[in-house]
C-alpha cells in the first residue's frame, strides 16, 4: 500500500484547519495540525511532513516570520511551503516568493483546486527526486563507490546475511563491511554516519577508510583485540578535523572460525541481540562505548562469546527500530526483538521478505540495515 502523503497545517482557526484536513484526509493525505507557529515547531521535532500549508495572519507570529524561521534552521529549510490566505496582495505574495514558498493559495480556492495543486507540485519534486537518485546513482557506479558489500564473504561453519534499506533511496549514512583476514579471521563493520542521505553517504567513506586501515594494521602487528582496535579508529577521527564533528556509531565484530567465537565492541551503537539455540532465549549484548571521535578515550570494552551450533548474533542500526506513529517518530528495540524471535529457528531469507522488514522498506524513517550472523556447525578446526 502506497505511503499517504504527509501535509502540515497552520492556521490560528480551528474551523478551517478542521474543515481542510477533512478534505485533504479523504484525498489520501495524512494531516498534522498546529494553530500556531509555536505548535507547528513542536510538531516538526517529531515529525517532517512532505509539505507545510501556513496561513499568513496569525497572532504572535505570522506565516512570514514562521517561514524565515524554517529557513534559519537546516533541518527543515527545505520543506515545501505554501501559504494559505485569504487576501489578494501582490506585495504579499511577492514577499512569500522571496521566501521561497512555492505557492500562494487562496482560502476561497475550491477544496479539489487545492488539492491538485499539492499533488501536482509533490509529484514534480517525486519525479526531480527519482531522476536524481538516477544521475547519482550512475556517476557512484561509474566511480566504484558502495558503502554496503556487493557480495557476502564465506566463513567456515558460519552463514552471514544481511539487509539493508536507506532512506527514501538515496545512499545514506549507514555502511557495512566484511574484512577477510584469512580463513580464520573475518571482521563485520556497521556504523551509522549521523544524517541523511548524500552528506551522510560522503562522510561513510572517510569512516569505513579509518576502519579497514585499522583492521589491517592491528592485525599486522598481532592485535586481534576489537577493543584495541576500536580505541585506534577513535584516535584517528578523534584528530582529524574534517570527520571530527561528524558523529557516527560503530559495531565491530570479529569472528574467529577456529574456534567459533566471536568478539564485539561497540562506538555509541545500539546493542546487539544474541539468540541462544540451547537456552531458546535472546539476549542483549551491550558495549559502553561512546560515539567515534567524542571524546579521546571512548570508554570502550569487549565481549567475547563463544558460539553454538544455530547460535545467532543480529547487530543493527537505529533504522530498524525507528517507527512512524501518528503522534510522530518513536523508537522501540523490543518490537524488533519482538517481530524477528518468530524466525530464529527459520532461514533468514523468510525474516527479510516478511511483513516487518517490508513495512520498513515503506516507511522511509531512516537508514535501516541489519546484519546477521548464524552459526552453522559444531565442528572448529586448526590453522
Amino acid at each position: 500500500m502506497p505511503q499517504s502523503k504527509k501535509i502540515l497545517l497552520v492556521d490560528d482557526n480551528a474551523f478551517v484547519l478542521q474543515m481542510m484536513s477533512k478534505a485533504l484526509i479523504k484525498e489520501g493525505f495524512s494531516c498534522r495540525k498546529a494553530t500556531s507557529a509555536a505548535g507547528a515547531m513542536e510538531i516538526l521535532k517529531h515529525d517532517i511532513p512532505d509539505v507545510i500549508l501556513s496561513d499568513y495572519h496569525m497572532p504572535d507570529v505570522d506565516g512570514f516570520a514562521f517561514r524565515q524561521e524554517l529557513i534559519d534552521l537546516p533541518e527543515y529549510k527545505d520543506i515545501p511551503f505554501m501559504f494559505l490566505t485569504s487576501e489578494v496582495d501582490n506585495k504579499l505574495m511577492l514577499e512569500g516568493i522571496n521566501l521561497e514558498a512555492v505557492d500562494y493559495i487562496l482560502k476561497d480556492t475550491p477544496v479539489p483546486v487545492i488539492v491538485s495543486k499539492i499533488n501536482n507540485f509533490l509529484n514534480t519534486v517525486r519525479e526531480r527526486h527519482e531522476r536524481t537518485i538516477k544521475e547519482l546513482s550512475v556517476a557512484a557506479m561509474a566511480l566504484n563507490l558502495h558503502s554496503v558489500p556487493q557480495q557476502l564473504p564465506v566463513i567456515k561453519g558460519f552463514e552471514v546475511d544481511f539487509w539493508h534499506k536507506s532512506f527514501q533511496n538515496y545512499p545514506g549514512g549507514d555502511f557495512i563491511d566484511f574484512i577477510t583476514i584469512d580463513d580464520r579471521y573475518t571482521f563485520i563493520v556497521l556504523g551509522d554516519v549521523m544524517g541523511k542521505k548524500w552528506g551522510a553517504w560522503y562522510f561513510s567513506f572517510g569512516f569505513l577508510s579509518y576502519v579497514r586501515a585499522a583492521v589491517r594494521i592491528c592485525i599486522s602487528n598481532g592485535n586481534f583485540s576489537t577493543k584495541s582496535i576500536l580505541q585506534k579508529i577513535n584516535a584517528v577521527v578523534y584528530h582529524d578535523p574534517v570527520v571530527n564533528d561528524v558523529l557516527s556509531s560503530l559495531s565491530l565484530v570479529m569472528i574467529d572460525a577456529a574456534n567459533g567465537s566471536v568478539k564485539y565492541s561497540g562506538a555509541g551503537d545500539l546493542p546487539l541481540l544474541y539468540y541462544n539455540s540451547n537456552t531458546r532465549k535472546a539476549n542483549r549484548i551491550t558495549s559502553s562505548g561512546m560515539l567515534l571521535g567524542l571524546m579521546i578515550d571512548g570508554d570502550f570494552n569487549e565481549t567475547e562469546l563463544i558460539l553454538n551450533k544455530n547460535d545467532i548474533l543480529f547487530t543493527l542500526t537505529d533504522g530498524i527500530i525507528d517507527f512512524e506513529t501518528p503522534q510522530g517518530k518513536r523508537t522501540d528495540y523490543d518490537v524488533f526483538e519482538k517481530a524477528v524471535e518468530a524466525f530464529f529457528d527459520r532461514p533468514f531469507r523468510e525474516f527479510k521478505e516478511g511483513d516487518f522488514l517490508k513495512e520498513k522498506a515503506l516507511e522511509h524513517v531512516d537508514d535501516c540495515s541489519l546484519i546477521y550472523l548464524k552459526k552453522t556447525t559444531d565442528d572448529t578446526f586448526n590453522q
